[in-house]
């Protein structure tokens, strides 16, 4: 059974950095491309940043383009997303989650972890 369990979340104050891990277990994950969304209060669940587990393929969502990072350790199974030059507008809980690269949507998901920034 596929896990996800994210870590590294906290409180920074605006500029500051935090890196979130996210460990993956319960299957192989080559194939998989293994996601980063974010969801604040009172807002829609959004995409944040992806990286394909066997190529390190990566993607991200305009507003944090050249802030944040998304990379994988392939021998420790853990994905992570370093976040630099925070804002108070990304304050939310951030979700790992996986999907095939042959299906659309991403069906395993983590419990989260709360990410508080300050100004």
């Amino acid at each position: 059974q596929v896990q996800l369990v994210e870590s590294g979340g906290g409180s920074v104050q605006a500029g500051g950095s935090l890196r979130l891990s996210c460990a993956a277990s319960g299957r192989s994950f080559n194939g998989y491309i293994m996601g980063w969304f974010r969801q604040a209060p009172g807002k829609e669940r959004e995409f944040v940043a992806s990286i394909t587990w066997s190529g390190g393929s990566t993607a991200y969502v305009d507003s944090v383009k050249g802030r944040f990072a998304v990379s994988r350790d392939n021998a420790k199974r853990t994905v992570y997303l370093q976040m630099n030059s925070l804002k108070p507008e990304d304050t939310a809980v951030y979700y790992c989650a996986c999907r095939s690269v042959f299906q659309r949507d991403y069906d395993y998901w983590g419990q989260g972890t709360q990410v508080t920034v300050s100004s």
